[in-house]
């Protein structure tokens, strides 16, 4: 990409999104183009075909999605796939529509097998089962997976994606339910200083990629001679145990009142560490540890409280 090149960043108020963006500007990319959903609904084929009509991007980052944690993915799991597969769809077809010169889609850890050899590597894709909860993301995320692969092999469409470890930060979902466990977490302990309740025992291991990281990811990748529709792993190889991260979330925003586990809720996947060594081997590395990051997340939801959304 040159410092003038279009820009589309799909999703920017999101947590991967605003982190694309931020990291854009400070590296000087100065044509970038957004839309809010207030503007533009990416579900919507005909206003998603008017804007790439009428922008004409070169290059675009799709990090628009429907996300949540485990509750939000076993209730809504009829609007987790519906709405992720028209939106890929609708920006996939009109990337390859309107002449996009390179495509980034951003995957997700969930897509791989629940019971994938460790650590997990891009080749694990449809190998094995997945873990019930987030079925529908899942089976949406590799629909346009395998969406970007074909018509980076029938039309020669300049494709790839990115699968992140979980990833938290700023703009995150900072619903106590439907959020993510990180930010779930965040929002619990600072509203509830007596008490929390979180889910399963606490024995599930995660890997947890700061969102700046992700974005610093994304366009190195986008950066890249990769463009065949390639799936690209993008990780920190360290690993915590929902148990020993709910203890350090607690030392971040100060909480010591009681951690009550519930155990008759999932754990979801016991373990799922990625094989980043493809992106690794390119020169690509993390900057920021979790406790870094953790750091920085608090801080930035303290600061920005009453903007927050908690869908």
């Amino acid at each position: 990409m040159k410092k003038d090149s279009k820009i589309f960043v799909a999703g920017h108020r999101g947590l991967v999104g605003s982190a694309i963006v931020r990291q854009l500007n400070s590296l000087g990319y100065c044509n970038i183009v957004t839309r809010g959903r207030e503007e533009l609904d990416l579900r919507n084929t005909k206003e998603v075909q008017e804007f790439f009509h009428q922008e004409r991007p070169e290059y675009v980052f799709d990090s628009a999605a429907k996300v949540g944690g485990i509750r939000a993915n076993d209730i809504y799991s009829a609007e987790f796939i519906y709405d992720n597969l028209t939106i890929q769809n609708n920006m996939i077809h009109s990337s390859f529509l309107f002449g996009v010169k390179k495509f980034l889609f951003l995957g997700s850890v969930c897509v791989y097998p629940k019971y994938a050899p460790f650590p997990v590597r891009e080749s694990s894709l449809l190998d094995g089962l997945l873990e019930p909860t987030n079925e529908a993301y899942a089976v949406a995320k590799i629909a346009g997976i395998k969406m970007c692969q074909a018509y980076s092999k029938q039309y020669g469409m300049k494709t790839l994606t990115i699968m992140p470890a979980n990833l938290y930060g700023p703009n995150d979902n900072f619903h106590p339910e439907n959020g993510h466990v990180i930010p779930a977490m965040i929002e619990k302990f600072i509203k509830n200083p007596e008490k929390v309740t979180l889910w399963g025992n606490g024995c599930s291991m995660r890997e947890f990629m700061f969102s700046d990281d992700m974005a610093d990811a994304c366009i190195f990748l986008m950066n890249s001679d990769l463009r065949k529709g390639e799936i690209v792993n993008a990780g920190t190889g360290d690993e915590v145990s929902i148990r020993e991260l709910s203890r350090l979330i607690a030392d971040a925003v100060g909480f010591e009142g009681t951690i009550e586990w519930d155990t008759s809720k999932p754990n979801g996947t016991p373990k799922r560490p990625l094989d980043f060594s493809k992106i690794r081997s390119m020169g690509w590395e993390p900057k920021n540890s979790l406790a870094d990051g953790l750091a920085k997340t608090v801080r930035w939801y303290k600061e920005n409280e009453m903007q927050i959304n908690r869908r």
